[in-house]
């Protein structure tokens, strides 16, 4: 804001050294001298950084107009509106008493210099609210600028503290888990284990005297440690999730990762018995969507996909579809024949449609 006053007393400056050419001024020393210390005063304003100290900058610049207009020559009285403006700005906002304070010096003037008063204090007003509106404005976008940059700072530090909440709750569950194991087969196991061993060992030692009681014991043994088999095989099965939910959860996951990194919309629906899917059949699925979706980057050029896995009576039924803009005769690249290949290993088929968007449907057998 400062560099646009300076360029609009610079335009008054030289505005007042046109009007002093057009009178032939004799005494130019003088008016040469009262230009240049008011340029001096305007511009230690500018560099002083106390309000008080820019205050008082105005009121000597405006007395040092006011007193060389009556002195030296009426033209540097030109130099008065704009003073005025910055001295009250500090008082005021209204605009009627800039208006009012420009005014007043006209009631003391030669009728000869009103118009050119006038013009000058007109524009200068003009001028200074204009700056004034800019610099509200930029003050206004400058907080706004910071709220955000405080709310996502904010945001962030929230992402941070989720993150680290995630990472802590991964670990602790994994010790509740390892833990929850631990007991399992310290509890269960281990105590079949060790009555199994008790039996055996009471058996070894019965077998030459008491051979029916050993036999008996060997026996308790014997199905002690199938129980314990029995047992582990059962902690086992509980500790490893379906074949289903694997599946369905890596593509969940894919598509999670894939819009997230390249801001694409997907929607995943499924239907029908998918315990039915063998999980080399979910190999099949998993590497298919992957494919598609890297041909959608590089070729499509979607916005949207959308996957629909649907298990009917005979085969199972896997379109990928993107909203791109397809392709009347699609080109098998590699990536479509290593589709084909993976999906004729299981006896299955691939159906490419870019007709409307492009699509990649996978029909694979019921076994």
């Amino acid at each position: 804001m400062d560099v646009w006053l300076i360029f609009n007393k610079l335009f008054i400056l030289l505005f007042i050294m046109f009007k002093l050419v057009q009178s032939k001024e004799e005494n130019l020393s003088w008016v040469v001298f009262a230009l240049l210390l008011y340029v001096c005063i305007n511009l230690a304003v500018y560099i002083v950084k106390n309000t008080k100290a820019i205050q008082a900058g105005h009121v000597l610049s405006l007395l040092v107009a006011a007193g060389a207009a009556h002195e030296v020559h009426p033209s540097i009285i030109f130099l008065l509106p704009v003073n005025q403006f910055e001295l009250l700005s500090y008082y005021t906002e209204k605009k009627w008493p800039l208006l009012l304070g420009a005014a007043i010096p006209i009631l003391f003037l030669h009728s000869s210099i009103w118009v050119d008063y006038g013009f000058i204090a007109g524009v200068s007003f003009l001028f200074f609210e204009g700056m004034c509106t800019a610099a509200e404005k930029l003050r206004i976008y400058d907080q706004e600028l910071d709220a955000k940059r405080a709310a996502l700072q904010k945001m962030t530090k929230n992402m941070n503290d989720s993150n680290e909440f995630l990472k802590q709750s991964q670990y602790t569950v994994k010790l509740e888990e390892r833990n929850r194991i631990s007991q399992e087969i310290h509890d269960n196991i281990g105590h079949a284990m060790t009555g199994a061993l008790i039996q055996m060992e009471a058996s070894k030692r019965l077998i030459a005297t008491d051979q029916t009681k050993a036999v008996e014991l060997l026996q308790n043994a014997i199905h002690i440690s199938k129980e314990g088999i029995e047992k582990i095989r059962l902690t086992l099965k509980d500790m490893k999730p379906p074949v289903e939910q694997m599946g369905i959860h890596r593509i969940k996951l894919l598509l999670d990762e894939f819009a997230a990194k390249n801001d694409v919309q997907t929607v995943f629906v499924h239907k029908g018995n998918i315990d039915l899917i063998t999980p080399i059949q979910w190999k099949v699925i998993h590497e298919n969507v992957y494919e598609a979706l890297t041909n959608m980057l590089k070729y499509s050029r979607g916005t949207a996909v959308s996957i629909d896995l649907n298990v009917l009576n005979k085969f199972i039924r896997f379109e990928v579809k993107d909203n791109g803009k397809g392709a009347e005769k699609v080109k098998k690249g590699l990536g479509i024949m290593g589709m084909e290949e993976r999906t004729a290993a299981v006896k299955g088929t691939i159906i490419v449609d870019g007709s409307s968007g492009f699509s990649v449907t996978t029909l694979l057998p019921l076994e």
